[in-house]
C-alpha cells in the first residue's frame, strides 16, 4: 500500500483571538420565567392605572354634583355609551391587538408585529370615526329616548357633541396602549393612563366649574377636559412607538394594506366587542328593574355597583396581563403553558377580589359609610351586599377568562358566556315581576347571574381547544418591562 501524504497544518499563531462564541439569545420571561411572579409584575401597573380611573369617577360625580343635580342626571345619560367607548377600544378591541402581537412576536416574526401594529392604528381610526359620527348624528334622539328632558337633556347633547367630535382621541389611545401592551410593556400605557386620569380630573374641574379668568363651561368643560387629557397621553405613547423605542415600530411609507393582517386582530376583537355591549345592557335591564322599587332600593343598588367596578379592576389588571402571556405562548406552540397562565390568572383574580368581596359582605359599613347615612339607602345596600358581594369573585374570574382566551383568539365561549347571563337576568327578572316580589329577589338573581357567568366562562376554557398540533416555533426575545 502506498504511503498517502499528509499535509502539515501551520501551527496555530497565538496571537490570533479565539472565534467569538455564539451569544445565546436573551431570556424572555414572558415565555420562560416563572408563570405566578410574571404575571403579577405585569399586573400591577395595570392595578395602578385602572384605580386611578376609578378615582376619575369619583371626582367626576363630586365636581359635576356641583354643577347641580341636573347635571349629574346629564351625566347618568351619557355614561352608558362613554363607558361603552371606553371597554370596547381598550378591553376589546384591545386585547385583540394585544393577542394579535404577542402571538407574531412568540413565533419570532417582528415584522409581522410591526405591521399588524399599522393595520391595528387603522381599525382604530375607523372605529373612532364610526362612533363619532353615530353619536353626533344619533346621540340628541338615543338621550331622548333614554329619558332625556328639559334642561337634563340638553346638558347631555352638549357633553356628547363635545366628547364624541372627539370619539377618535380614546380609540386611538386605547389602540397604542394595546400595541405596547402586545410586547409586554405593562409600565408605559399604565403610566400614560395614570397620567391622563390626574389630567382629567384637573382639566375637567377647571373646564367645567371655572376658575380663576376661566370661565365655567359645564357640561361641555367636563367632556373638553377628558379629550385634553387622552389626547396628551396618545401623543407621547404615538411618539415612543414611532421613534423607535418600543419593541414593535410601525412603518406607514409603503405600508401595504393586509387584509390577514386585520382578520387576525377582528377575529378576536370584533367578537370580544360583543362582550362589553352584553354587560352594559344587562347592567341596563337590571337597573330598570330595580327602580320600581322606588329611589333608596336603586341608589343602595348604585352603592354596591360601585363596589363591583373598584373591584373587577383588579381581575381586569390580571386578565390584561396575562394576555401577553398566553399570546406569546401560543404563538410559540406552547400550549400547556398558555393553559396553565390562564388558570393561575383566573385563580388570582377570583381570590383576590372573592376575599375583599366576601369582607365587604361581613362589614358592609366599610364601604356604606364612604356614601350616604341615609337609613333606607344603608338598609338597600347591605341587603344588595349580603348577597352579592361574595359571588364577585365569579365575575373577577370571567373576566380572567374572557382576557385568557383573547390572548389564545378563542373568546367565542366568555362572550357566549355573557349572553347566557344576560337572557338569565331578562327571564329571571320577568318571571319575578309576576308575582309579588321585592328587591332582596332581585338582589340574589344578581348574585345567581354572577356565579352563571363565571361558571359558563370557566367551563368554555376547559371545553375549547387552544392552538395547534406541531412542534415549538422559534420565539423572539423581548425583556420585561
Amino acid at each position: 500500500m502506498s504511503d498517502i501524504a499528509v499535509a502539515e497544518l501551520p501551527p496555530p499563531d497565538d496571537d490570533e483571538p479565539p472565534p467569538p462564541e455564539i451569544a445565546a439569545p436573551a431570556r424572555n420571561p414572558l415565555l420562560d420565567g416563572p408563570i405566578l411572579s410574571t404575571l403579577l409584575r405585569l399586573a400591577w401597573p395595570n392595578v395602578v392605572a385602572l384605580s386611578a380611573g376609578t378615582c376619575v369617577v369619583i371626582a367626576e360625580t363630586s365636581y359635576i354634583g356641583r354643577l347641580g343635580v341636573e347635571s349629574l342626571a346629564a351625566m347618568a345619560l351619557v355614561f352608558p355609551f362613554v363607558i361603552l367607548t371606553m371597554t370596547m377600544s381598550g378591553g376589546a378591541m384591545g386585547g385583540g391587538v394585544s393577542s394579535a402581537i404577542a402571538r407574531a412576536l412568540g413565533a419570532g416574526d417582528a415584522e409581522r408585529a410591526a405591521t399588524l401594529a399599522v393595520h391595528a392604528l387603522l381599525i382604530g381610526l375607523c372605529f373612532g370615526l364610526v362612533f363619532m359620527l353615530g353619536m353626533l348624528i344619533f346621540g340628541p334622539k338615543l338621550l331622548e329616548l333614554l329619558g332625556g328632558r328639559g334642561n337634563v337633556l340638553s346638558q347631555a347633547v352638549g357633553y356628547v357633541h363635545i366628547f364624541f367630535a372627539g370619539g377618535v382621541v380614546p380609540w386611538l389611545m386605547n389602540t397604542l396602549a394595546a400595541i405596547l401592551r402586545g410586547t409586554g410593556n405593562m409600565k408605559l400605557p399604565s403610566l400614560m393612563i395614570l397620567n391622563s386620569a390626574v389630567l382629567q380630573i384637573v382639566l375637567g374641574g377647571v373646564l367645567g366649574l371655572g376658575l380663576g379668568p376661566v370661565p365655567q363651561f359645564g357640561m361641555r368643560g367636563v367632556a373638553a377636559g377628558t379629550l385634553i387629557a387622552f389626547s396628551i397621553g396618545s401623543a407621547i405613547m404615538a411618539w415612543y412607538i414611532f421613534s423607535g423605542r418600543a419593541r414593535v415600530t410601525p412603518q406607514l411609507r409603503g405600508l401595504r394594506i393586509q387584509r390577514g393582517m386585520f382578520f387576525d386582530i377582528l377575529k378576536v376583537g370584533a367578537v370580544s366587542c360583543f362582550s362589553p355591549l352584553q354587560s352594559v345592557l344587562t347592567i341596563t335591564i337590571f337597573t330598570h328593574m330595580l327602580a320600581q322599587f322606588g329611589t333608596e332600593i336603586l341608589a343602595g343598588y348604585g352603592i354596591g355597583a360601585r363596589l363591583e367596578f373598584l373591584l373587577t379592576s383588579i381581575a381586569f389588571a390580571v386578565g390584561i396581563a396575562s394576555v401577553p402571556m398566553v399570546g406569546m405562548a401560543i404563538g410559540a406552540g406552547r400550549v400547556k403553558r398558555a393553559r396553565k397562565i390562564a388558570w393561575i390568572a383566573a385563580g388570582v383574580s377570583f381570590v383576590s377580589v372573592g376575599v375583599v368581596g366576601t369582607v365587604i359582605a361581613i362589614f358592609p359599613d366599610l364601604w356604606v359609610d364612604l356614601f350616604t347615612r341615609d337609613a333606607g339607602v344603608r338598609a338597600a345596600s347591605h341587603q344588595y351586599l349580603a348577597a352579592a358581594a361574595p359571588m364577585y369573585a365569579f365575575i373577577g374570574l370571567s373576566i380572567s377568562m374572557y382576557f385568557s382566551s383573547q390572548g389564545a383568539t378563542k373568546v367565542l365561549g366568555p362572550v357566549l358566556a355573557q349572553t347566557a347571563r344576560l337572557i338569565f337576568v331578562a327571564l329571571g327578572g320577568w318571571w319575578l315581576s309576576k308575582g309579588g316580589t321585592t328587591a332582596a329577589n332581585y338582589f340574589t338573581l344578581a348574585a345567581v347571574s354572577m356565579v352563571l357567568l363565571g361558571s359558563l366562562s370557566a367551563l368554555s376554557v376547559v371545553l375549547t381547544r387552544w392552538g395547534t398540533k406541531g412542534g415549538q416555533l422559534p420565539a423572539i426575545r423581548p425583556t420585561l418591562s
